[in-house]
C-alpha cells in the first residue's frame, strides 16, 4: 500500500511541478511585455506607437487572466489530500482501469511514474466525468470502448 501511496505522490509532485512551469512563463511573458511597454519611446509615427501599446496591453490582459487560472488550478491541487485512499473514485483518485490509468487531478495530460503510463486529467473532462463515483470493478463506456476499474488508490 505504500508503494501505491508513492505513485499518487509521485502524480501529485509532477502535476505540481507542470502548474509551476505555466506559471513561470506567464510571469515571464508579463514582465516581457512591462518592459516593452516602459521602454517602448514615442516615435515621430504616433500611431503606430499607439498601436502597439494597445496590442501589448491587450497581451497583458491575456496574461493576467491566464495567471488568475493558474491560480485556480493550483488551489484545486492544494485542497486534494493525497494521503487518503479512496474506495470511490473522486478527486485526488488513481484510477487503474483495463484501458488506460487516470490520476483525477488537474488536466496535464501524460505522466511516467516508474515506467507506468497516467494521464492527469480534470475532474470535469468528458472521461473524468464518467470516472467520479464509479467503484473497483465497475465498467465504464467511454467513445465506444468499454473498460473496467480494477484498482483505486
Amino acid at each position: 500500500m505504500e508503494n501505491l501511496l508513492k505513485i499518487k505522490e509521485d502524480l501529485y509532485s509532477q502535476c505540481l511541478d507542470a502548474i509551476n512551469d505555466r506559471y513561470r512563463t506567464v510571469q515571464n511573458t508579463i514582465n516581457e511585455i512591462q518592459v516593452s511597454l516602459t521602454s517602448e519611446t514615442k516615435s515621430s509615427a504616433g500611431d503606430k506607437h499607439e498601436t502597439g501599446r494597445a496590442m501589448l496591453q491587450l497581451e497583458r490582459e491575456k496574461a493576467g487572466s491566464q495567471l488568475a487560472e493558474i491560480q485556480k488550478i493550483k488551489e484545486i491541487l492544494f485542497k486534494m489530500d493525497i494521503s487518503k485512499t479512496l474506495k470511490v473514485v473522486g478527486l485526488g483518485s488513481v484510477v487503474f482501469t483495463s484501458q488506460a490509468n487516470y490520476f483525477i487531478a488537474i488536466s496535464t495530460g501524460k505522466l511516467i511514474v516508474d515506467g507506468v503510463q497516467f494521464y492527469a486529467i480534470s475532474p470535469s473532462t468528458p472521461i473524468g466525468q464518467l470516472l467520479i463515483g464509479k467503484t473497483v470493478g465497475d465498467k465504464v463506456v467511454f467513445r465506444e470502448q468499454k473498460f473496467l476499474v480494477n484498482l483505486i488508490i
